[in-house]
């Protein structure tokens, strides 16, 4: 996929908030785009501004509807699959659909794409490493850590494992062109928090005046990337990266959960409280919070020379323009 020569993207949850700043960054590139999305998680607002594009196609159906694939991995040349279930508390509260989403999904994204040759990235995430303790980067190779079945959490980690096994046994056995993204914490305008994304949840609740809830003693450390920073990686991986390689992106400038509530209060200027809530008050039973997650980008800086340019000030700004403006 080289740069001014138009191609048929496929963009599986491109609805969604990460899949629509895609379709945009496809659309600017001169490509022609076609969006699948059930809209579960994902919403028309998302591409409302690009649908009088004709280059721009929205498919309303579910990633598991076999003959919908079909047809529009044909059609395409490329195709990006972020469609997934997502958020701790879709996990919580739906977990067969996280599993069948996640897995059945991919299976017939990649079955495709093998029959008809396309190549494919697979966005998968952070969550396949586990619940690593140290305060260090994680590289691609590092070994996994997960908790027992019981605990809710890890099925979603082990949904997007095994579509990393699918994916890397297609490119073994059946020479399917492919790389796979694990993504870390992503954010920016328009994500939504009704799934358990942590920075539109404390803007929003800052700029209302209710209190900030922290899930646990606030100590656990993450690492966000601005979702424009996330898709240029997404769409130079997909032009470049060799075949069957699993690259991290994210951002390393890491904060701690009390932290980023104390500075988004000091931006918004917002007299909420701080207060703390156990994870078994918020969710039920059943989910375990990881430490630390901060990615090592050695392997995608090599690659194709990407690393964040915006800063977690530059992304709060930006979170806190767009919750201002969709509230006035």
């Amino acid at each position: 996929m080289s740069d001014g020569a138009s191609t048929k993207c496929l963009v599986t949850g491109g609805a969604g908030f990460i899949g629509s700043y895609l379709c945009e960054l496809l659309l600017a590139e001169g490509h022609e785009v076609w969006a699948l999305d059930d809209l579960s998680t994902g919403s028309l607002e998302n591409v409302e501004h690009l649908r009088s594009d004709p280059r721009f196609h929205l498919v309303v159906d579910s990633v598991l509807s076999w003959p919908v694939v079909n047809e529009l991995v044909y059609k395409c040349d490329v195709v990006y699959h972020l469609a997934a279930a997502v958020g701790v508390r879709l996990i919580v509260e739906k977990p067969v659909e996280t599993l069948v989403t996640n897995v059945r999904g991919t299976e017939i994204v990649l079955d495709h794409c093998r029959r008809f040759g396309k190549r494919v990235l697979i966005a998968s995430t952070s969550e396949v490493y586990g619940d690593h303790r140290e305060e260090r980067p994680l590289s691609e190779d590092d070994r996994r850590i997960y908790g027992p079945t019981t605990q809710r959490r890890w099925a979603y980690a082990d949904s997007k494992a095994m579509d990393e096994f699918l994916a890397l046994a297609h490119a073994s056995e059946n020479d399917l062109d492919c790389v796979i993204v694990r993504l870390f914490n992503t954010v920016g305008p328009r994500q939504s928090g009704q799934y358990g994304m942590v920075v539109p949840t404390f803007v929003r609740r800052a700029l209302a005046g209710e209190p900030i809830e922290i899930h646990g003693d606030g100590t656990q450390t993450r690492c966000f990337c601005h979702v424009r920073d996330t898709i240029r990686a997404l769409h130079g991986l997909m032009g470049a990266a060799p075949s069957g390689e699993i690259y991290n992106v994210g951002s390393q400038e890491r904060i701690s959960i009390r932290e980023l509530a104390r500075r988004v209060l000091g931006l918004t200027e917002s007299d909420s409280e701080i207060v703390h809530v156990a994870y078994g008050d918020v969710y039920g039973q059943g989910i375990e919070d990881m430490l630390h997650r901060i990615p090592s980008i050695e392997k995608i800086g090599a690659a194709i020379g990407w690393a964040p340019t915006r800063t977690l000030d530059d992304i709060l700004a930006d979170v806190l323009a767009y919750e201002r403006a969709a509230a006035a």
